[in-house]
């Protein structure tokens, strides 16, 4: 077949094998002229390529097929077809270079690692914005932004764990340290936004201190986000796949409780004990949540004492805070800043606070029915949405008043844990989901 003189595009309905033996023949005859718009029939998930369509147009135009089980490749030649394999290409390289929290040389290369990444698959340029914490990557599609989609590529993983658990696929499960936080979440955005033929309106920013309380990063992730006006996450998913409509507002306090050291055996009395003050606190913060609102309290580390003979003078005290009711923010940081000794001497030092506000169910109340909608549109079934205890930069935009959808990451399970993982065969419905979203607010 000659398209030499052609401008475009070539009007075909073939099927498996022969159609991508043919696209390539016209890749290989025209590469500059063919300006195809390819479509894969969706109502097999597999994602087996069905037909390729296309037809003679203008050189540089977008044909557009508005059908629901159909959905229009990009021109650019990145991604021709959400390919498995690549996705899982894709994944292996992000997940073997690790990218610890607070690591700035680590993160400086998996941040170039990334942009190189989304500028293989969607083109253009991504932006390396340097920061104290390690670099943060965001990237744009150009035109007025409308959707901001939201990430990190730091992981609570140390260096040296990929040495003791690399990538790897077993059994359909994708495993290595951050694969399901949120590497494998990057890879499917990236290449279901590949999927679309215009990217415009569509912003792209991962941060690199997401899971150390976006400090540095909170300042960006909030302006981008207002500019855009609505931000999907990529956390994953809560249990089945389901999306994360709504979030508990999250903190840590650290309280140091001050005593007085003294012999344990010769003079137990001239010393003030930081451990017993530490256990009166423990009771006295335990009673702080309240299950009719939601807010949860919870001591989870401790320590004091420096030998076996030694009244502690120092005795330190982790407190993890959830809340979700309007006011018990407010609440509960008085509370504790109105903690009291109960051993004369003794004295208690305050750290810390609530970092993340909550993200209300109202924050998604337009976006998760879209997102249902679309689902169902590309024949993905329903897709749930639940309220979660953890936090994330979706707190952070949706409390600023953006529309916020959460949970659009991978689907399975281990977050954190050594036995992390990813179920490999969702991964390209997830891709078509997220794409799916984004191509329905470009429209809006």
């Amino acid at each position: 077949m000659n398209v030499a003189n052609g401008n475009a595009i070539v009007v075909v309905v073939l099927s498996g094998d022969v159609a991508g033996e043919l696209f390539d023949e016209l890749l290989e005859q025209a590469p500059a002229k063919v300006a195809s718009t390819m479509v894969a029939a969706m109502s097999d998930l597999d994602l087996r390529m069905a037909a390729i369509l296309t037809r003679w147009v203008p050189r540089g135009a977008t044909h557009r097929i508005d059908t629901a089980s159909l959905v229009s490749i990009r021109q650019n030649g990145h991604v021709p077809n959400l390919d498995l394999e690549l996705m899982l290409t894709d994944l292996e390289t992000l997940v073997n270079i690790e990218s610890p929290s607070r690591d700035v040389q680590a993160l400086a290369v998996s941040a170039a690692a990334l942009a190189s990444l989304i500028e293989q698959r969607l083109g253009g340029t991504a932006e390396i914005i340097d920061s104290p914490v390690g670099p943060h990557v965001r990237w744009s599609g150009g035109g007025e932004p409308k959707v901001l989609v939201l990430g990190h590529h730091d992981t609570v993983f140390p260096f040296g764990s990929v040495a003791a658990r690399p990538f790897k696929v077993v059994e359909g499960r994708a495993m290595g340290p951050g694969v399901f936080d949120m590497k494998a979440g990057i890879v499917q955005a990236i290449h279901g936004l590949a999927q679309l033929p215009d990217l415009s309106g569509v912003e792209i920013l991962f941060s690199a201190d997401e899971e150390t309380g976006s400090h540095d990063s909170r300042g960006l992730i909030v302006q981008r986000a207002l500019a855009c006006g609505a931000a999907l996450v990529l956390e994953p998913s809560a249990d089945g796949g389901a999306l994360k409509t709504a979030r508990k507002g999250t903190g840590t306090f650290e309280l140091l409780i001050h005593g007085r050291a003294s012999h344990a055996g010769l003079e137990p009395e001239k010393g003030v004990n930081a451990l017993i003050e530490a256990a009166h606190q423990v009771l006295a913060v335990s009673t702080l949540g309240d299950t009719t609102t939601g807010t949860t309290v919870t001591p989870t580390l401790a320590s004091a004492g420096t030998a076996d003979n030694v009244v502690p003078a120092l005795a330190t005290l982790t407190i993890d805070v959830r809340v979700e009711a309007p006011g018990e923010k407010e609440r509960i940081e008085a509370a504790m800043a109105g903690l009291h000794p109960h051993l004369s001497e003794s004295r208690l030092e305050l750290r810390g606070g609530i970092n993340r506000p909550p993200m209300p169910v109202s924050s998604s109340a337009w976006l998760f029915p879209l997102a249902v909608q679309v689902a169902r549109d590309l024949g993905l079934g329903e897709i749930a949405g639940v309220a979660v205890g953890g936090g994330s930069d979706g707190n952070f935009t949706a409390a600023n008043g953006v529309a916020t959808l959460d949970g659009l990451g991978a689907v399975g399970g281990g977050a954190h844990a050594d036995h992390e993982y990813v179920l490999v065969a969702t991964m390209p419905d997830r891709a078509r989901l997220l794409g799916g979203i984004v191509a329905a607010l470009q429209a809006r």
